[in-house]
């Protein structure tokens, strides 16, 4: 079967199920409300509405830091997303006809990846919208500029997708060098909400580790996108550690590839039982 074939058939695969529009229901809804919540906080304090000692951050930065809510805290989906397309395939056996009818499996594989190329898009898009939309009518009604008509805006929602695309990446090559899908799950979970998360707080109170955690993935994609509610709510302003927005993205992709490179020497060419 060709590289073209199999990528009609991943796919095809990919969309006859319900779990990539339930994932894209999620991550609609859970950035959307993060995002209309911090935007009426931040939005509020920042226009002197909001009494007591609300968050304070600068008018001029805090549409990007809005905006961004969809990289910072959603990574996760496409992440799920990715590892999913491969683990789903081990748990219920599907890859066995698949290789079957490919038994180049390195062309299986090039076909995941253009598809979950795809499905990066469609979910960075999403993501991009779900933020952007609540974020921009909350700072309008607050009589703040949106920065939509700002190049750099446009920029940063291009680099927000981009990131979307290589979180993707990196869960098929999770997916593919952790072939238990339970165990890949809960692993991306561990890491992604609870690990780094703490890595990168723990870094604003402890001299030189955020040398070290910059390099993490969540860092990496904060720092491609160019802006993050995270960096912003951090105590001591672990922004100014942050990577430049390309080495952030040569990061990114560098998990990616290994992973991939990894999941194919070890994993993949392993017989499927």
């Amino acid at each position: 079967m060709s590289l073209a074939n199999a990528t009609r058939s991943e796919a095809s695969k990919q969309f006859s199920t319900s779990m990539w529009w339930i994932l894209a229901i999620v991550l609609v809804a859970y950035v959307g409300f993060t995002a209309a919540v911090l935007g009426f906080v931040f939005a509020a304090a920042s226009s002197g509405s909001l009494p007591g000692n609300a968050p304070q951050i600068p008018a001029e930065g805090l549409p990007a830091i809005l905006y961004s809510t969809a990289t910072a805290i959603g990574y996760v989906f496409p992440l799920l997303i990715g590892t999913l397309m491969v683990t789903t395939e081990f748990r219920h056996k599907t890859l066995t006809p698949t290789f079957l009818a490919t038994p180049k499996r390195g062309i299986v594989l090039w076909a995941k990846i253009l598809v979950g190329v795809g499905v990066g898009v469609l979910f960075g898009v999403l993501g991009v919208l779900s933020s952007a939309v609540p974020a921009a009518g909350l700072l309008a009604g607050y009589g703040l500029h949106t920065d939509l008509t700002s190049p750099d805006t446009w920029a940063l929602f291009g680099r927000m997708i981009l990131a979307y695309v290589l979180w993707v990446l990196i869960g098929i090559g999770v997916g593919a060098l952790v072939r238990n899908q339970v165990g890949a799950i809960v692993g991306v979970l561990v890491f992604t909400q609870f690990l780094e998360p703490v890595g990168r707080a723990a870094a604003a109170f402890v001299d030189g580790l955020s040398d070290v955690t910059r390099f993490l993935p969540g860092a990496a994609s904060d720092a491609l996108a160019g802006a993050s509610v995270f960096n912003a709510a951090t105590p001591g302003g672990t922004g100014s550690a942050s990577l430049e927005w390309w080495a952030g993205g040569l990061v990114l992709l560098g998990y990616a590839v290994v992973l991939l490179a990894f999941g194919h020497l070890f994993s993949w060419r392993r017989d499927v039982t």
